[in-house]
């Protein structure tokens, strides 16, 4: 069959098929086959992505009641329950990224769904007795960092199905409402501890203290059902690519390509600030400004950070992705020196409106940056080996195309491994150092990103401009 013909025919594209052919460059199939087939993947894929970062920060507000229902875990040991996901999270990531192409990102945005719910169960279980050991709630912990990794395999994914003018964009929309998933923990799950609203399958309440009832395990089972009708939809909706298939010894190329590592280095500063901010900024309000709830304001700093990253790719699209990353990075280092001015000092008590609208706006600009850093990956690998097979015809240049998205889907998931470990690192660095030391160090941070930016990707006469 030729590759005309294989694109005529309706059932080559229908759900739950590999799909031998894909060329969304070629405008007349975009128009008739390529944009339907890429929007059914794209819309099966961010929820299935929102309910796993949901299972990857349910700790963040499971911790929080631990002590209210009979757990005597130490204030450290509480700590390390939020912040051993994020090492899951990102250790699972360096497997998922190059995983997802080998078997297949149908089969294992399925698998790697449905799997999630075991962690879930057993979250739900073990909170209901304070007798659990602290060693088998470190455990659950870890496991539930698994759905942090499903990010890289997801984002990798859903990068193939688009041409490259639409990239951006459609990144922008998996990131974006995939990262909504730590706003929805951090608001539902506070709501749906209050009531039985399961039923008695879910369990007794605890019983707090000072008085009232709690069912703590809701936070975690009401997730479940989800979990598994993504998977079901995942396995029968959506689409593997052959082109996309790639073994590891092919995909290893990366590690010696420059602008992966500095592609990573600026996703580091984007997502790692997102992602860190959001498990970090609970804590900060209770600690800086006691009188203020955190509950009732942390989540919208991530529903914020997540919708404007998908602003951040469609803008991208439109102005490229370098001129967007450069206005994150600015306004980030921004933000924070507002936020520094505004932290309590001495006998100052500090502002926490100020402190709290500097931080949304790190939330908006972290969220701008992680769209565009997104759009330009692609553009920078398909330049690259475009220029690379330019005058040696038209199999040349086609071979160039497959091996430009194999390697930008890979440095996608990889620099999204390492930045996820923001999650672990910056809150961290909250605990450790002053609030306002490590507010400069993040500042100071920025500003490399911004140089990089601007010298490899932005300035007139760049290396790679994207």
């Amino acid at each position: 069959m030729t590759v005309t013909q294989d694109r005529g025919r309706a059932d080559t594209y229908r759900p739950g098929t590999t799909i031998n052919e894909w060329h969304p460059e070629d405008p007349s199939f975009w128009r008739t086959t390529g944009s339907k087939v890429a929007s059914r993947n794209l819309w099966v894929s961010v929820p299935a992505l929102m309910l796993a970062f949901v299972v990857w920060q349910v700790w963040s507000v499971t911790v929080v009641q631990l002590s209210k229902v009979g757990f005597t875990f130490s204030e450290s040991q509480k700590f390390w329950l939020t912040a051993i996901p994020g090492l899951t999270g990102g250790l699972g990531r360096l497997f998922y990224t190059f995983i997802g192409p080998v078997v297949g990102e149908r089969r294992f945005t399925a698998f790697s769904t449905i799997i999630l719910v075991g962690p879930l169960l057993w979250l739900g279980f073990a909170v209901q007795h304070p007798s659990t050991p602290y060693g088998v709630m470190v455990v659950i912990a870890a496991l539930c960092g698994i759905g942090g990794a499903n990010f890289s395999s997801s984002m990798a994914n859903i990068g193939f199905f688009y041409p490259k003018q639409k990239k951006g964009n459609a990144n922008g929309i998996n990131g974006g409402l995939g990262n909504m998933g730590v706003s929805v923990v951090q608001l539902l799950a506070p709501l749906v501890i209050t009531a039985g609203i399961l039923g008695a399958p879910a369990g007794s309440p605890q019983h707090k203290k000072g008085g009232g009832d709690v069912w703590l395990q809701n936070s975690a089972f009401l997730w479940i059902p989800l979990l598994v009708i993504m998977a079901l939809l995942a396995w029968f909706l959506m689409n593997d690519l052959k082109v996309a298939a790639a073994p590891f010894s092919q995909q290893k190329i990366i590690f010696k390509r420059k602008h992966n590592w500095l592609m990573t280095l600026l996703y580091v500063g984007t997502f790692g600030s997102f992602i860190g901010f959001a498990s970090a900024l609970p804590n900060l309000i209770n600690n800086t400004f006691t009188s203020y709830s955190a509950t009732t304001y942390a989540w919208i700093g991530p529903f914020l950070g997540a919708l404007f990253r998908w602003v951040g790719g469609w803008i991208s699209d439109k102005v490229g992705g370098a001129r967007c990353t450069i206005i994150s990075f600015v306004g980030m280092a921004a933000s924070l020196i507002v936020v520094v001015n505004a932290v309590p000092s001495g006998s100052d008590k500090g502002n926490f409106w100020v402190f709290y609208i500097g931080f949304l706006c790190a939330f908006v600009f972290s969220g701008i940056g992680n769209g565009s850093t997104f759009r330009q990956i692609p553009v920078i690998f398909l330049n690259h080996h475009r220029a690379a097979a330019a005058g040696k015809g038209e199999a040349a240049l086609a071979e160039a195309q497959k091996q430009a998205e194999m390697e930008s889907g890979a440095v996608i998931g990889f620099s999204a491994a390492i930045a996820a470990f923001g999650f672990f690192f910056i809150p961290a660095m909250f605990a450790i150092f002053e609030v306002t030391a490590s507010l400069w160090v993040f500042v100071a941070y920025y500003a490399l990103c911004l140089g990089v930016c601007w010298w490899y990707y932005a300035r007139s006469g760049a290396e790679a401009p994207s």
